[in-house]
């Protein structure tokens, strides 16, 4: 069974079939957060650390860090950034790090200072990105995020993402990188544009797992752009894409109903044993909550005597 092993200082974590889905939160990244992206630019890290903590509360397994805060000179910005935004967030919490970045030098440098065994985030079948990316996946011993696109963009034939996919794992596998190394991004695309779209990754997924053997991820919300009430069709993918073998998702667990779809298919695909997590999840440890809350014995018990109640009444008045 495919295993990738990732790790904090101190805790490991398997992102696999056989586990429960790993949650990567996506929290800590300031694209499309200029607000973030202000305060980190000025050295400021009180959101990232309020982003860090709420996310370990809220049950993610893992936490993406991203620190692209412009687009002028990243190659000179970035890494000096990522590398103190990486150190911040180690030493709040303990769980296992993705470095999210699309530049070369700010990934090795985040390498160089992360704790355990980080999830590199990513590599993409271009030329110009295996040749760079591929080496010090290989020298720094880690796991890689591999994105189906290459130099010809992102296709909207998911064969192609998937011969993409094969391609990189292909030329991991020339770097002495083993498939369970590689967890490949089928790219979602957006359902309001593409209506096939959710039926592409679904299908991607099981040859993803049937014929590369290869753990999977997505960038979740993606699903929903441009659409309203996104968490509503999110929290509705979640399943789907988990019974189709995806073993993992950079997402939001600090949205509920998200988390919820999550714990629920753990218990259903067979990977929360016992139910173990869903109950210590969500049970009512108030005491007297059955009589105060109308739980579900105590509404059953109550139906069944009204039930029997308007029963006798009816054949008194019959009678």
């Amino acid at each position: 069974m495919t295993r990738t092993i990732v790790a904090s200082a101190k805790k490991e974590i398997a992102i696999g079939f056989d586990q429960p889905f790993c949650v990567i939160g996506e929290r800590i990244n300031p694209t499309g957060r200029k607000k973030l992206a202000a305060e980190m630019a000025e050295g400021n890290f009180e959101t990232v650390v309020k982003d860090a903590l709420d996310q370990v509360a809220a049950g993610a397994t893992m936490l993406d860090v991203n620190a692209g805060v412009t687009a002028v000179n990243p190659n000179e910005t970035e890494p000096p950034l990522l590398v103190k935004t990486l150190e911040i967030v180690q030493d709040l919490v303990d769980v296992p790090l993705s470095i999210d970045s699309s530049v070369t030098a700010a990934i090795e440098a985040g390498l160089k200072v992360a704790k355990g065994r980080p999830l590199v985030n990513s590599v993409t079948g271009e030329e110009e990105k295996l040749e760079a990316i591929l080496p010090l996946i290989k020298k720094y011993n880690v796991p890689v995020v591999a994105i189906s696109n290459d130099e010809t963009g992102i296709s909207e034939d998911p064969d192609v993402r998937f011969e993409v996919a094969r391609k990189i794992v292909q030329r991991a596998a020339d770097y002495g990188i083993p498939a369970h190394d590689i967890v490949v991004d089928p790219l979602v695309m957006p359902i309001g544009a593409m209506g096939t779209a959710g039926q592409q990754v679904f299908r991607l997924l099981r040859r993803l797992r049937e014929e590369l053997k290869v753990n999977t991820t997505c960038g979740l919300s993606n699903i929903s752009f441009g659409l309203p009430h996104r968490h509503g069709i999110n929290a509705a993918f979640i399943p789907m894409v988990i019974a189709s073998g995806m073993t993992s998702a950079i997402m939001n667990p600090c949205r509920p109903q998200e988390m919820e779809m999550v714990h629920a298919a753990n218990v259903l695909n067979g990977t929360d044993a016992n139910c173990t997590n869903w109950i210590m999840t969500y049970r009512d440890h108030g005491a007297g909550a059955a009589a105060s809350t109308g739980a579900p014995g105590a509404s059953a018990d109550a139906g069944a005597g009204r039930r029997r109640g308007g029963r006798e009444s009816r054949r008194r008045a019959q009678a």
